[in-house]
């Protein structure tokens, strides 16, 4: 079959889907007119498959040399790796995205309803090429290639430990019932050591109490417990062949243990190899330690990726949701509006960032306080330690994006309560840009740990030291500092953007300057793009540039704002002399040129 176009037309623009497989990867190809380029060929994940897609673009491109190569992949994972290189080495027009499943499966069942085949997927992702033209998806850096490929097969050993552990679950449940009810987590290293012992309730029962005790790291009183309910065990599976088929569980769960400490000193070794750049700042965070930083960095690898802390939270989906399904250990049925961490986003991020908040909660002062404030409130531990992990998740983006260590004093003073009056800590969320963007998925109500909202404005005008005589500022640039640094840095780092609402220019929300008389007050607005804000409350009045927000943040006249600032964000104060020397030679020619 040959395919031809008029000469009065010309094709700009060609749309390659490609849908990976295990051993092949098929290839579609469509012009801007939603024609077929070329016809579709399967490429195997070979030298030779990879030769004949190379001759395949080549041609395509001495045909239509006007036309842009649209390249798309589907979610890319072990399959579309060496693809991926394959194709961002070529040395032609070419634009490579990679990812968007929704999109993708949104546009296979509007173009094929009734089909799905490895053909139909790649020429939906090659429509979808051609059609939406998506931005090029930033390359991985050689050196995290290494880091990714140990942290895929972390999360691979991390996802089989809990299937050994219900193994182990499933064959306790008929040898000794009793034990999951005592214990909460099977894969206790006390209880792996005791089940090695002492696999069947029997033998538990025979065995002394002194013994059971002598186990590191099991509490006298669970063992007391254990050595009563194993003498009363209804279990109903006993004998030689239940003792073999737990050790065998118990054997496993301990191997798939092993097999993840030592993944993990081969994920630190390769975080350690990395160059250096900000993401050494997260381990200056309270609670993230050296393998929490290493998991995070090896999913995110750039925060550039990233716009806003927001959107990091719902990559990894770090929000609660509603799960009343079932009944609880004690048999009663679980109450409506249960709130339970969901399982969407990367489960290894989750895992560690859970370990991270429980330490957070004892070593970082605004995590703490968060947790602090959740369980006054009645809120359940494990909810209030998923707002901590989100609370981190905040910490990460600000330290990586600003590549400024965590400054604990910093956060002890925006986020210390003022004794006389409530801190506002609790907003509606803005349903649109909530974290995950799914609207049945979000907490009733959102926390949102920002500076202190009870910091009264200065009295006046917040820059009334500009410019005045007997006010001289020396040697800084007001207006060279504020180019240097934007409104929405500022709010980001002060920890009030989270808190209005708004996905434009335009952003609302309370006052953090003043005391509203209510949450949901609307009184602050800020223009992103204008680089201004300003609070309509009679009493407060506040108004100006990201420098004055600065100011009044921190109670802080002008020139103190200013070398604050310019200390937090690693800013200039003053043009170099060189710059300056410019701005005045080009002064003066223009004054010389003027007729």
């Amino acid at each position: 079959m040959t395919y031809t176009i008029s000469a009065s037309t010309k094709v700009r623009h060609i749309g390659v889907g490609v849908d990976t497989a295990r051993y092949g990867h098929r290839v579609n190809f469509l012009r801007d007119d939603r024609q077929p380029a070329a016809p579709a060929m399967t490429v195997t994940e070979n030298a030779q498959g990879f030769d004949q897609l190379r001759n395949r673009l080549q041609s395509l491109h001495d045909k239509y040399p006007q036309a842009h190569f649209h390249v798309h992949l589907d979610a890319a994972g072990q399959y579309a790796a060496n693809l991926e290189r394959f194709l961002r080495g070529l040395d032609l027009p070419l634009t490579l995205s990679v990812g968007e499943p929704k999109r993708n499966k949104d546009y296979h069942k509007a173009l094929f309803p009734k089909r799905t085949t490895d053909d139909t997927e790649s020429q939906a992702m090659a429509r979808f090429g051609v059609v939406e033209q998506p931005p090029p998806t930033p390359e991985i850096p050689d050196q995290f290639f290494a880091l990714r490929e140990i942290a895929s097969r972390l999360q691979g050993q991390i996802r089989d430990t809990p299937r050994a552990t219900n193994r182990l679950h499933n064959i306790l449940a008929r040898v000794f019932p009793e034990l999951p009810v005592l214990v909460s987590n099977l894969a206790t290293a006390w209880l792996i050591t005791l089940l090695k012992k002492y696999p069947t309730p029997r033998q538990i029962a025979a065995a002394r109490l002194s013994s059971l005790e002598k186990i590191p790291y099991l509490k006298p009183q669970i063992a007391r417990k254990l050595h009563v309910a194993a003498r009363n065990s209804v279990g109903s599976f006993q004998g030689e062949v239940a003792e073999a088929l737990v050790h065998e569980c118990v054997e496993h769960l301990e191997q798939c243990r092993k097999r993840e400490k030592r993944l993990e000193k081969l994920l630190l070794n390769a975080y350690r190899a990395l160059p250096h750049s900000a993401h050494v700042h997260l381990e200056s965070i309270p609670g993230i330690g050296p393998t929490t930083a290493a998991v995070l960095v090896a999913k995110m690898v750039s925060i550039e990726r990233f716009a806003s802390p927001e959107k990091l939270v719902g990559y990894f989906g770090i929000f609660p949701e509603e799960n009343t399904s079932g009944v609880d250990r004690q048999g009663n049925k679980i109450p409506p509006g249960t709130m339970h961490m969901s399982a969407k986003g990367a489960d290894l991020v989750r895992r560690y960032l859970w370990n991270a908040a429980k330490s957070a909660i004892l070593h970082n002062m605004a995590v703490r306080e968060l947790y602090a404030r959740l369980k006054n409130k009645g809120t359940r531990g494990d909810v209030a330690l998923g707002h901590c992990m989100r609370k981190l998740l905040h910490q990460a983006f600000g330290v990586w994006a600003s590549n400024t260590p965590f400054d604990e004093e910093l956060a002890r003073s925006r986020h210390t309560p003022n004794s006389d009056s409530p801190c506002e800590t609790e907003m509606q969320p803005n349903p649109e840009t909530a974290a995950g963007h799914k609207r049945d998925m979000l907490p009733e109500r959102k926390v949102v740990t920002a500076a202190s909202s009870i910091v009264k404005p200065p009295t006046g005008p917040v820059n009334q030291t500009r410019n005045t005589p007997g006010n001289r500022v020396g040697s800084i640039d007001y207006a060279y500092l504020r180019q240097q640094i934007t409104m929405e840095q500022v709010l980001s780092h002060l920890g009030y953007l989270d808190r209005l609402q708004g996905a434009g220019a335009e952003r609302r929300g309370p006052c953090p300057l003043h005391q509203p008389t209510h949450a949901r007050s609307q009184s602050f607005t800020v223009n992103i793009s204008k680089q201004v804000f300003r609070c309509c409350h009679p009493e407060c009045g506040a108004r100006g540039n990201a420098l004055d927000l600065w100011a009044a943040a921190h109670r802080l006249p002008l020139y103190e704002a200013a070398l604050d600032l310019a200390k937090t964000f690693h800013l200039e104060t003053a043009r170099k002399r060189e710059e300056a020397a410019r701005n005045v030679a080009r002064a003066q020619t223009y004054q010389q040129r003027k007729p």
